[in-house]
């Protein structure tokens, strides 16, 4: 019985990681449940016995590529530092986080697009990943409108993940991969730029306000 409970693992296991670099390479439409047989080396009715459908397969797959993500940003904006220091941690996370998911960078923005079957997973893992980017933002005050934690948020995510999306696009105009090591370390230092600008005036923002009288 034993035995029996580490096959299934790791058959599944198999047939999860085949099933990931499917997905990214091709999309969901043109990935097919064979294939993913094929490439876990098991048979077809062994993904259907584990997952039940290809899309139940996707959004098994999907969610690992989210608790990953989230994970890391997370962990980037837990640790020690004052606020300037975690958002460049988090932009470093987040960047190499994308450099090893580029595919599904693409992927996920087509889905949205789409505004398909799977938009609802898409948006419960976004509001997490919001909320967790914004609490750290919110403890230099309590901003609205253009300077809100939210408006941030999307500034972040936006700036790294279209990078990479839009990275084939790029290649001609660029004169060289953007996804080359020394272009991204180029967009890495560009991006903490960013977040100093940002954070200097949160920061001048709330000296401005505790200094108004009462």
């Amino acid at each position: 019985m034993a035995r029996q409970r580490v096959d299934d693992k790791g058959r599944e296991a198999r047939i999860l990681q085949a099933a990931d670099t499917l997905f990214a390479e091709a999309g969901y439409a043109a990935t097919s449940v064979r294939e993913v047989a094929e490439r876990a080396g098991v048979n077809k009715a062994l993904v259907f016995y584990y997952f039940r459908s290809k899309e139940r397969l996707f959004e098994r797959v999907l969610q690992r590529y989210y608790d990953g993500h989230q994970g890391a940003i997370v962990q980037a904006l837990a640790g020690a530092g004052d606020l300037r220091t975690r958002l460049h941690r988090m932009i470093d996370t987040y960047l190499d986080f994308m450099a090893a998911n580029v595919g599904y960078a693409r992927l996920v923005q087509g889905l949205v697009a789409g505004s398909g079957e799977h938009i609802g997973l898409i948006q419960r893992n976004i509001e997490m990943l919001q909320s967790a980017t914004t609490r750290s933002l919110d403890e230099v005050g309590g901003f609205q409108g253009a300077l809100a934690a939210r408006q941030f948020f999307v500034t972040f995510s936006g700036a790294v993940i279209n990078y990479f999306t839009y990275a084939p696009a790029l290649a001609g105009a660029w004169e060289g991969d953007p996804l080359a090591p020394a272009a991204v370390a180029e967009r890495r230092e560009h991006l903490h730029w960013l977040v100093d600008a940002i954070v200097d005036r949160l920061e001048s923002e709330s000296a401005d306000g505790a200094a108004q009288p009462n």
